[in-house]
């Protein structure tokens, strides 16, 4: 199970997905208020931290994304099922990214807000490198499988 590249790949999924649990997405400043977007919502920095605009979807998503890596790491002997399954996750972590734009763009556009400036931090790119991984791993397990199969016609 661990000697496969695949399930690097997917631990690597899982840890982007955990860090992503506790760092900042992004910061927002509204004229001299600065705001923390994390995958439970909208923050404010200033002690103590007040949450401003929940974003409970981000947080479900992403613990499905996690607890559906390790289901997928421990399904390594129904390859195919993998496969099905990290194709499922693909599509969540697509979902993830959307979400997280939609709600970017409602930060935007929002009257209690006005003049809003968004730096959003380098970690914000991990959904896209696990997608990447996840691609990779979807490559891997198919070809495993590839191969197991070939291997059985020989006997």
């Amino acid at each position: 199970m661990i000697q496969r590249v695949q399930t690097v790949y997917l631990f690597v999924v899982a840890g982007l997905f955990i860090a992503l649990m506790f760092l900042p997405i992004a910061i927002l400043q509204s004229g001299d208020r600065l705001y923390s977007f994390d995958v439970s919502g909208l923050n404010t920095i200033a002690q103590p931290s007040e949450l401003v605009y929940p974003a409970w979807s981000l947080m479900a998503i992403a613990a499905i994304i996690i607890i559906l890596t390790f289901v997928i790491i421990f399904t390594y002997r129904k390859r195919i099922l993998q496969i099905r399954m990290c194709i499922y996750n693909a599509l969540l972590i697509i979902g993830f990214c959307a979400l997280f734009g939609f709600y970017l763009w409602q930060f935007g556009k929002s009257p209690e807000l006005p003049d809003m400036k968004i730096n959003i931090r380098i970690w914000a790119a991990f959904p896209l490198v696990a997608l990447i991984l996840n691609y990779l791993a979807i490559r891997n397990i198919g070809a495993d499988e590839t191969l197991v199969r070939s291997l059985e016609r020989l006997r």
